[in-house]
């Protein structure tokens, strides 16, 4: 192989690709990425078995051929090169030789046909997306997908579905529940489950992107075309949780609250919190006031502002992280939260309880 190309070209195609290059992985294959030349193209391919990435970008190809080049070492090679275009050369020992300027390195590449091969998807249901929409409905549900796997790996995965023009978006890990829904001109009903890592990629992509995002799904893998990148990962099998279950129907409290204001007040309190997880940050609310406090090692702290309750008075204590990651992914303005006294689980909705933008769940915590 023997090709030309543009440094900036390939510096950002490179950089993006190690979004999804293996980590120390058992196969030193997959640590590479893999570079494909001929008639003037030169496609990039990551993969790591759970996701991959390809991008082709336009070069001046001499010699067809292709190589697998460690993808970490080839990023800080393009980082610290000077000049504006690439030439890369191999040889038949696998022999890469990358020169820019008067700059030259050689180094050792890998077969790429121990490169394992990128799938497709060719058969499914396609839909199209805005960059933006995708965005920030991945952004207001991310945060409740499950971090581990345990018994349930499905929990590490977000759940998209379309129906009857609405666009949803669920997560949920055993603590909290996280909706977005949107109005779409989808037409296609579909439900699926991708993994948060991976849509976690997507969103990074798409943020750099204008243009809409076409999406396929097919029975195993799910496909998105960002750009000039596609994008490939798979998708969990069998029935995502049925959270509708969890849903309250009635409510014995419920309180409208400034989001801004709240979030301030929250960060404030939760200053001296260490460990959300054992220190639940105190919530009281009386008919006209409603105070924030905790307890811990390292001191107290309180804040007392004014409310207007709707139900009895009661305390329950909440993770002060859930309820900061909730509330930030709230829109601005006005919010309603609903209880059902100190044991069940707290409901977030928009100020406006006709709209179903988001609803966010939050499981409290035991006070002592």
């Amino acid at each position: 192989m023997k090709i030309t190309v543009s440094k900036d070209s390939l510096s950002e195609a490179v950089f993006n690709l190690l979004r999804v290059v293996g980590v120390k992985s058992t196969m030193p294959v997959l640590e590479g990425i893999l570079l494909s030349a001929k008639e003037g193209n030169l496609t990039l391919t990551a993969y790591n078995l759970e996701m991959g990435m390809k991008k082709e970008i336009f070069c001046n190809c001499e010699k067809q051929g292709e190589i697998v080049i460690k993808a970490r070492l080839l990023s800080d090679i393009l980082r610290r090169m000077g000049g504006s275009q690439i030439e890369i050369e191999t040889d038949e020992k696998l022999m890469c030789h990358i020169k820019s300027d008067d700059t030259v390195f050689d180094i050792m590449g890998m077969e790429a046909s121990d490169f394992p091969e990128l799938p497709t998807v060719n058969e499914g249901a396609d839909i199209s997306i805005e960059s933006k929409v995708l965005c920030e409905m991945v952004k207001g549900t991310i945060f409740a997908v499950s971090q581990v796997e345990g018994s349930r790996p499905i929990y590490t995965g977000l759940n998209i579905s379309v129906e009857n023009g609405i666009i949803q978006f669920v997560a949920i890990d055993g603590y909290r529940l996280a909706i977005r829904k949107e109005k779409t001109s989808i037409e296609k009903n579909v439900n699926f489950v991708v993994s948060g890592k991976a849509i976690s990629e997507v969103v990074k992509l798409a943020e750099e992107s204008e243009d809409e995002i076409k999406i396929v799904i097919g029975k195993r893998l799910i496909s998105f075309l960002i750009g000039e990148y596609v994008f490939i990962a798979r998708l969990f099998d069998g029935e995502y949780v049925d959270y509708k279950k969890v849903l309250p129907e009635n409510f014995k409290q419920s309180v409208k609250l400034n989001k801004s204001e709240l979030v301030n007040s929250v960060e404030r309190v939760s200053l001296l919190i260490n460990d959300a997880f054992s220190t639940p940050l105190r919530f009281l609310l009386d008919e006209e006031e409603a105070t924030l406090s905790c307890a811990t090692s390292i001191g107290r702290a309180k804040e007392t502002f004014k409310i207007d309750l709707n139900g009895t008075p009661f305390e329950i204590g909440l993770n002060s992280r859930y309820l900061l990651d909730a509330l930030k992914a709230c829109d601005d303005g006005n919010i309603t939260f609903k209880f059902n006294g100190s044991s069940a689980a707290v409901t977030i909705m928009p100020e406006d309880e006709s709209s179903e933008d988001f609803l966010y769940l939050i499981m409290p915590l035991r006070l002592k």
